[in-house]
């Protein structure tokens, strides 16, 4: 009713404004006539010079044009949220993540800079229960992941035996770190990866000590580095360790897994954001490594 109150006054035309709201003289009129009974007044004097505002319509007019424009702002946002374009993705990631998160992030928010874009650190066990419960719209998992959610395959990962770049170590490595003494990302800090470890010693039988505990992968990373012992982690590690750590492939089944992205509700949002991520993906399996192996 407001477009068509709008439309007559800038036309002073029923005819016109008719033609130009694609509807009949009459429905238009009655649109009037409505808006009339709900405002109390006549806003409208109709006559061989067209339709000119009274002036109540005249005091009206300003009005209906702020809310016009207000009603076609919040249209166009609308559109603008339901197409992707805006909105917002809380994002969960964790050490199947440490790497390719963060850079997916950045190309998607490249692609679409109205979306804000949360990114928190959390193990794949909380980021499943807030996937399913709302609290995020992704997750950078380790796979696979529970009914209820979808996922995407991103890439395969293996566990590595962290160790100095000038150490030297034997072929059997399974015997190697049977007994030995160490370095260990806290289980509290990765359950997941703590589980697959236990897995792989399991099935080398094998049965290393604890030397020292961390909660910060870098920080695991780092006392590697300084000599303090070895440690088992992630070959993506690879990317984020110093240039004085190498990573050896450790050997069995349990040593792979698959990583992924992970979300509950598919809208357009999370389609872009998985496919920045897949994008991500693919660019870092040709990369050259910047660690030593």
């Amino acid at each position: 009713m407001l477009r068509a109150y709008v439309t007559v006054a800038r036309l002073r035309n029923f005819g016109a404004a008719a033609a130009e709201l694609s509807t009949s003289q009459p429905a238009l009129t009655k649109q009037i006539q409505v808006l009339e009974r709900r405002v109390g007044a006549v806003l409208f004097d109709r006559g061989r010079h067209g339709a000119r505002l009274t002036p109540a319509g005249e005091l009206l007019l300003l009005d209906a044009l702020e809310l016009l424009e207000r009603s076609e702002a919040f249209d166009r946002r609308a559109d603008q949220v339901a197409s992707g374009a805006e909105g917002s993705l809380a994002i969960g990631f964790g050490l199947s993540g440490i790497e390719l998160a963060p850079r997916a992030v950045a190309v998607f928010r490249s692609r679409w800079p109205g979306v804000t874009v949360s990114l928190e650190d959390l193990p794949s066990a909380v980021q499943f229960e807030r996937l399913l419960t709302g609290g995020l719209q992704i997750g950078f998992v380790r796979l696979p992941v529970p009914a209820g959610l979808e996922h995407h395959r991103l890439r395969r990962d293996r566990l590595s035996l962290a160790v100095p770049a000038a150490q030297r170590v034997p072929r059997d490595l399974a015997g190697w770190i049977d007994a030995r003494p160490l370095v260990r990302l806290t289980p509290a800090r990765g359950p997941g990866l703590t589980a697959q470890i236990d897995s792989l010693y399991a099935e080398l039988g094998c049965r290393p000590q604890v030397l020292q505990e961390s909660g910060d992968l870098q920080t695991v990373l780092a006392l590697v580095a300084a000599g303090v012992g070895p440690a088992v982690v992630p070959s993506t590690a690879e990317r984020i360790a110093p240039p004085e750590v190498r990573l050896v492939p450790l050997p069995g089944r349990a040593a792979t897994w698959w990583t992924g992205v992970a979300w509950s509700i598919r809208t357009p949002l999370t389609e872009r954001f998985v496919k920045a991520a897949a994008e991500v993906a693919r660019a870092a399996r040709t990369e050259p490594r910047t660690g030593h192996g």
